[in-house]
């Protein structure tokens, strides 16, 4: 029986949140994902391959699941062509919808998972001129500033005692601080 879209996203938002101390191994997992996926994707499709997200921020806990972000050369390619390769080697995909007023609106999101159903990576597919690109210059402004990497931390581990198993809640909440930092970076402080 197939699983219809509804299952798939009540099935993912079970998932459990966890977030780990920071593991020295997270950088070779991104490296060893970039390559897979690398290896397996259609010849000029993938521009280029980025770690972001906790897990490419030193020295803080974080969900143990690898973010990586894949600028395509077309979303409808990496939709029609990508798909159905990942999902073929286990990946759950989806046709992830982004905030309103974001580019673009939508995009290719995969979740890859360890032997125990546990989620490892999760691969965000976009193009050049994505909003989703502002994810590394959060990622780099944390790396040069420790302080602000040990505050994101700690609302994240706020978010977890206050929104157990909410994924949702989870992620909205830290939407503030995300946006604070942005700002931060813009002004350069």
């Amino acid at each position: 029986m197939t699983e219809t879209l509804e299952e798939k996203v009540a099935r993912v938002l079970r998932d459990r949140i966890e977030l780990v101390p920071p593991d020295p191994a997270w950088p070779k997992l991104f490296e060893e994902e970039k390559a897979r996926l690398l290896a397996r994707l259609p010849e000029g499709l993938v521009v280029r391959v980025e770690h972001f997200g906790s897990t490419a921020i030193p020295g803080i806990w974080a969900k143990p699941v690898v973010d990586v972000l894949v600028e395509v050369a077309d979303l409808d390619r990496a939709r029609d062509e990508a798909a159905p390769i990942l999902e073929a080697m286990g990946y759950d995909y989806f046709w992830r919808p982004q905030p309103e007023g974001s580019t673009p609106p939508h995009y290719p999101w995969f979740i890859r998972r360890g032997p125990d159903g546990e989620r490892t990576h999760h691969i965000h597919m976009t193009v050049a001129d994505s909003t989703l690109w502002a994810g590394l210059v959060f990622r780099d402004y944390l790396r040069a500033h420790p302080d602000a990497a040990a505050e994101y931390e700690r609302l994240k581990r706020r978010l977890i005692a206050d929104h157990p198993g909410d994924r949702v809640a989870y992620t909205s909440g830290k939407t503030g601080f995300v946006r604070d930092i942005a700002a931060r970076a813009a002004a350069g402080r």
